[in-house]
């Protein structure tokens, strides 16, 4: 058995590294394992097109675990979240609604930064850092729970004694299963597109959702290159339509994708590969056991809408570290953090279920209530500050 650690992290997304950095910036001896390493260069296969947006409170952690200096260079702010109703008999913009974070503070609602992008200044972090080891190519494999730490059997053969375990191994999460905890699954029959696109008007710092039907079209401000504005696509519809999109030849798949964008950024070019993920929402049964907490997609999973995803996650991370103060993997703090959490979790996953199946909505009286429903919340100003600080979970 390999020399005891303070914390072990199962799971090297950009979760998983953010937990480790967290607790080894606290002086913790942290050992970060995943089956496979992280894929840090756009170029390279596997690498994640996605982008993640992190709202104001998750740059407050990330500054104070010393991460956010690093990460800031690469972003860019998000000062505006624009709903654009293109449900009406043509796809064209009939409705559009601007959220706008001078409203409610003197900061952006966030920053926006590509996930691979994310990896590579995490994994550069973490090896100056000093406290964290991390171990590409190794698998949780077992949990053996006991009063002072638990036992991890790793998929190299070694064993390591961990004062906590922080699952954040993904929505099939090994250590979810080793510790015996379920989940409830919500689906929708719904895949996503996820790739980059150049485009002829600048989006002046504004993420645009465009909702028609199957889900909702999002773009989400991208620095400039080479002279031309760019945002990052998440393009979520029914099954079908994604695996028929996903066929088509290039000319056919850019017209598609332009009458889809209902044109609010101009014309679109893709310059990314595309990369496509299942959509569904889920929830474990506990966020927490014996020595053991769960975090991010092993606690969570929702539809990327409105940037809940990994910002949840950050709030997970937040208030583990709260509770894991004078002793990581204490029984009381784990109990505390699953009575927190995970009612925070279930409530904003039932209202990202709620948009996401609005979103769908393909017959047009739906569509119509929609788009009425969004203007009359939009109208009161009271209803739309509120919407926006809950949206950032303040």
């Amino acid at each position: 058995m390999s020399d005891a650690v303070d914390v072990l992290v199962s799971g090297a997304g950009p979760a998983g590294l953010i937990a480790a950095a967290a607790f080894g910036s606290r002086g913790w001896h942290v050992l970060c394992v995943d089956p496979a390493p992280p894929v840090t260069d756009v170029a390279n296969e596997g690498a994640d097109l996605r982008t993640t947006a992190f709202l104001a409170p998750s740059v407050d952690l990330l500054d104070r675990i010393g991460l956010w200096d690093r990460l800031s260079p690469h972003a860019t702010p998000l000062q505006v979240m624009r709903i654009v109703d293109a449900g009406g008999t043509t796809a064209t913009p009939r409705l559009t609604r601007d959220f706008d974070a001078a409203e409610i503070g003197d900061r952006p609602f966030g920053w926006n930064l590509p996930n691979w992008l994310i990896r590579r200044e995490l994994v550069a972090h973490l090896q100056d850092l000093g406290t964290v080891e991390l171990r590409p190519g190794t698998a949780t494999a077992g949990i053996v729970a006991r009063d002072d730490a638990s036992v991890v059997s790793l998929s190299d053969g070694d064993r390591v004694r961990a004062r906590l375990i922080i699952g954040a191994d993904g929505r099939t999460s090994p250590v979810r299963q080793a510790s015996g905890i379920g989940v409830r699954t919500f689906r929708y029959g719904q895949k996503a597109l996820a790739f980059a696109v150049s485009h002829e008007t600048p989006h002046g710092n504004v993420s645009t959702e465009v909702h028609r039907s199957g889900g909702p079209f999002t773009l989400v401000p991208l620095p400039d290159r080479d002279g031309l504005p760019r945002s990052a696509v998440v393009w979520m519809d029914r099954g079908p339509e994604i695996a028929r999109l996903r066929t088509l030849p290039t000319e056919d798949f850019v017209t598609a994708l332009n009458e889809r964008s209902a044109g609010v950024l101009g014309h679109l070019t893709p310059i990314t590969r595309l990369s496509e993920w299942p959509i569904i929402s889920q929830i474990a049964d506990r966020f927490s056991g014996p020595r053991t907490a769960l975090i991010a997609e092993a606690a969570h999973v929702l539809p990327p809408i409105g940037a809940q995803g990994l910002n949840m996650s950050l709030a997970d991370l937040g208030a583990l570290l709260d509770m894991s103060a004078n002793e990581p993997g204490g029984r009381d703090g784990l109990i505390r953090y699953n009575r927190t959490r995970r009612p925070e979790a279930m409530a904003r996953l039932l209202g990202i279920d709620a948009l996401n199946r609005a979103s769908m909505a393909g017959a047009q009286p739906l569509r119509d209530l929609r788009a009425a429903a969004l203007g009359t919340l939009y109208g009161v100003a009271p209803v739309r500050r509120l919407l926006m600080r809950t949206g950032l979970g303040l």
